[in-house]
């Protein structure tokens, strides 16, 4: 989304007419954040229940909907508060605590907005802006996929989106935040969303080790059907993802779904590419993960590029993402397990650097400023890799982070859930 520039005062106008209301850009951005929701809901936890082997498909889908639900009470409680509400440039304040002075109905003729988006509730912009929280913390599990306990899951992503999550947003985002002050381009997540979770994936599937066996023993995907689902499922959830940042139902969000589907396109295309080019058969999970990139990489650039460097966005991020997936995590020796850092990680920062390269003034109305873009990357890079490390480092001392080698080798559905499939 755009960053909400402040009033003149310092103070934000939260509350508006009722009669300002557009009931089209409402709609727009409910449905808008409904495609968000269904992106993890079903799209990730298939996505990953897919890739993932057979005795831990169900405890992958299970983490996916349990961050989703756990987020969303975290969320309503403190996280909107922190990254939303106007306070200083690094934290937002506390005006928003389990929703308090929201206006879910017309009071006198009036209801609370955030700022800069008039024309729809805030309870919709809530609602929008949690989907995003849920998707960048469902998106960690992939790297540390089978074999982390399910409780240490849990406590590190209740951190991590209060103490990470959060403060990035509004840094990025916020109407004080000071990333958005210096001029960082950042229109739907590809810094907020998939820098910040592809780096704490990396430093949770480092911290915790490999898997038993990897590296030895065959650990292809159990059902990629599953998995091209997911990724259809998140290829037409992303729609709301980037069009739905528009904030109204507009021609920056028409060009958003523009960019947005021209972009992972040409990732699909250029992922089964390289795979000929290097002498393998172009496969589902190669298309998979091609599109996956395309739709990473455009995130940051799509209201603020038109439809050919969107094209050339989404072709570069999956050959750099190509290379991340099958060479650099071979010669780095880490287990990122469903390649969350390799596409989100590498896909975000590629992302973000190309839209300094192609951004349009006259679309996006905003100057560009290489110098804020990298600042923009090297800081989430440093705050997200240093404090999802000590987060884990606890976590690690007190209740543990990976399960017992026993458990690990029975597999994580029967020993963590007490289900399997059969």
């Amino acid at each position: 989304m755009l960053p909400v520039v402040a009033m003149a005062d310092g103070t934000a106008d939260w509350l508006q007419p009722v009669e300002n209301l557009n009931a089209g850009d409402s709609a727009w951005m409910m449905i808008s954040a409904a495609l968000v929701l269904f992106m993890t809901l079903p799209g990730l936890a298939l996505f990953y229940g897919g890739m993932a082997r057979k005795k831990n498909v169900l405890s992958m889908m299970v983490q996916s909907f349990a961050v989703a639900a756990l987020v969303s009470v975290l969320w309503m409680a403190i996280g909107y508060s922190i990254a939303f509400t106007p306070n200083n440039g690094f934290l937002g304040g506390f005006d928003r605590v389990f929703l308090n002075g929201m206006t879910f109905m017309a009071e006198d003729g009036k209801l609370t907005i955030y700022p800069g988006l008039k024309t729809i509730p805030e309870s919709v912009f809530f609602f929008f802006q949690m989907t995003f929280a849920i998707i960048s913390s469902a998106i960690i599990t992939g790297a540390f996929a089978e074999r982390m306990k399910f409780s240490a899951i849990m406590v590190f992503i209740a951190l991590w989106v209060l103490m990470v999550y959060a403060p990035t947003a509004h840094w990025v985002w916020g109407s004080d935040g000071w990333l958005a002050k210096d001029g960082v381009l950042d229109y739907a997540g590809g810094t907020v969303v998939h820098i910040n979770a592809g780096i704490a994936g990396l430093v949770g599937c480092v911290l915790v080790g490999k898997r038993l066996g990897y590296g030895k023993e065959q650990m292809a995907p159990h059902n990629l059907t599953l998995t091209l689902i997911g990724v259809g499922m998140l290829w037409v959830g992303w729609f709301g993802f980037n069009a739905g940042s528009a904030g109204a139902a507009d021609g920056r969000a028409g060009m958003a779904m523009v960019t947005t589907q021209v972009a992972t396109a040409g990732g699909a295309l250029a992922w089964m590419l390289c795979e000929k080019v290097f002498g393998h058969k172009a496969s589902a999970l190669g298309l998979a993960s091609g599109a996956l990139s395309g739709l990473v990489g455009i995130t940051p650039a799509a209201g603020f590029v038109a439809p050919v460097p969107a094209l050339i966005i989404g072709l570069l991020t999956a050959v750099v993402c190509f290379f991340a997936v099958t060479k650099l995590k071979i010669m780095l020796k880490y287990d990122d397990s469903m390649d969350a850092f390799g596409i989100h990680g590498i896909g975000g920062i590629v992302g973000a650097v190309l839209t300094g390269v192609f951004v349009s003034t006259t679309i996006s109305g905003a100057s560009v400023n290489w110098v804020a873009q990298i600042e923009g990357i090297v800081i989430t890079v440093l705050y997200s890799g240093i404090v999802s490390l000590i987060l884990l480092k606890i976590i690690d001392k007190t209740i543990g982070l990976r399960v017992a080698a026993d458990d690990e080798r029975q597999g994580l559905d029967i020993t963590s859930h007490g289900e399997r499939i059969e």
